[in-house]
């Protein structure tokens, strides 16, 4: 995800319009053979797909893509790459520029859009009374996101295990939102602390998950439990945020019936740090700039993905309970690295996390045409653990407060 901004001056992109997000999907459409799709008939264009890649948009006009599956972050890399080499070509004409950053550095709310899709009319009247902060979650946050196989049951519940104990370090390892309406946020990621005050029926670490019986069952459970956004039916809706979807499914609501689409749309209305899907989608950093936005996938596929790396995983974490990982996320917004877990630095868990994290890129052993294996998309990350920074602490550096701020951010987040 990106914000899109006026370079001239840092105004939030418009929906609409000739210099508007839509502008910029018709012409991807028409440049780069992507394909146009409304949510109903005489809609918006809001999405748009291509083979098995999708691009799509945030409530703000934040423009999301959704890449194919692939096998090697090194394709990931590439594909993200020639994504912005469509895109900035269509966005220099209109003046447009891309930032990687987890929290819109200028944009009050007043200033965003809204895109005109179904369901983000409903999350804009009922977020929040769940959370003081669910509105700038939907239009003023950005996050990358690394979606990950599983081969079964056993292997889902020991990789989203894993994932959710060391959410928190990963957010502090990618905290990237330090500014707020053109101010400095007085924190590494404010994007981390937005999540922290959306709605807990949907959000958050997943209690239930840390018990020795977790299973696929135990997520449906939970999900059927959590009230619903609305039910769609064509081009048509009914806000339905009065029933969890289990008792939709047994009463109904207004003469329709549950069907197998209204689950899997109330499936994609739940926003855990580590959501169950098709794929286990880990979810916990903030955006980042073009030679970043590569490290998550390559992070999580050493941790995930070998054998011995997640055996050590597993190790590392073996100590946490859900209560202590959550009790460390307020901390760890604020102070990234230096906030701490379990009574250790951040840092230090960042360290060992990332070691395991080469050693198993290293054994898995996927190679690009010059002979390097997927550690080489971690060298970024690396330096900044090393140096005991985030992100946001890097791009901190150097800000000169005597100047004018966009094009500093410009500079050090654009994607």
């Amino acid at each position: 995800e990106k914000f899109g901004v006026y370079v001239s001056d840092g105004r939030p992109v418009p929906f609409e319009g000739e210099r508007g997000i839509q502008s910029v999907l018709l012409e991807l459409c028409d440049r780069h053979g992507w394909f146009a799709e409304r949510e109903h008939d005489g809609g918006e264009v809001i999405m748009l797909r291509r083979g098995d890649a999708s691009i799509t948009l945030e409530p703000g006009a934040q423009l999301e893509l959704s890449g194919a599956p692939l096998t090697s972050t090194h394709q990931t890399c590439a594909e993200f790459r020639g994504h912005m080499a469509e895109l900035r070509d269509i966005s220099d004409e209109l003046g447009i520029g891309w930032l990687g950053l987890g929290f819109h550095p200028f944009a009050r709310q007043a200033d965003l859009p809204w895109v005109p899709k179904l369901r983000y009319g409903v999350m804009k009247s009922y977020l929040p009374t769940k959370g003081a902060l669910a509105l700038d979650m939907m239009r003023r946050t950005c996050t990358v996101q690394a979606n990950f196989d599983f081969a079964d049951e056993a292997d889902a519940i020991r990789k989203i295990r894993v994932s959710l104990a060391l959410s928190p370090v990963v957010t502090a390892m990618f905290a990237n939102s330090p500014w707020i309406e053109g101010a400095p946020a007085g924190e590494v990621t404010h994007r981390g602390r937005v999540w922290l005050e959306v709605d807990p029926d949907r959000s958050g670490l997943l209690p239930f998950a840390w018990a020795d019986d977790f299973s696929y069952r135990a997520y449906v459970e939970w999900a059927l439990d959590v009230p619903m956004f609305l039910v769609k039916r064509g081009g048509k809706i009914v806000q339905n945020t009065d029933q969890t979807f289990r008792t939709f499914m047994n009463e109904g609501k207004d003469g329709l019936t549950a069907t197998y689409d209204d689950w899997l749309t109330h499936l994609n209305t739940l926003f855990p740090e580590v959501r169950l899907k098709k794929t286990i989608e880990v979810r916990g950093a903030d955006a980042q700039p073009t030679p970043m936005v590569c490290a998550l996938p390559a992070l999580l596929k050493g941790v995930l993905y070998d054998d011995d790396a997640l055996a050590a995983a597993e190790s590392l974490v073996s100590g946490l309970d859900h209560d202590v990982v959550e009790a460390s996320r307020a901390g760890i917004a604020k102070h990234g690295l230096r906030g701490e877990l379990a009574g250790r630095p951040v840092g230090e868990w960042a360290r060992e996390l990332l070691a395991i994290s080469e050693a198993g890129l290293e054994r898995l052993g996927h190679l690009n045409r010059r002979g390097e294996d997927e550690r080489i998309h971690l060298s970024k990350l690396k330096a900044l653990i090393e140096a005991g920074k985030t992100p946001a602490d890097a791009m901190l550096e150097g800000i000169d407060e005597g100047e004018p701020l966009l094009p500093q951010v410009l500079e050090k987040a654009r994607v």
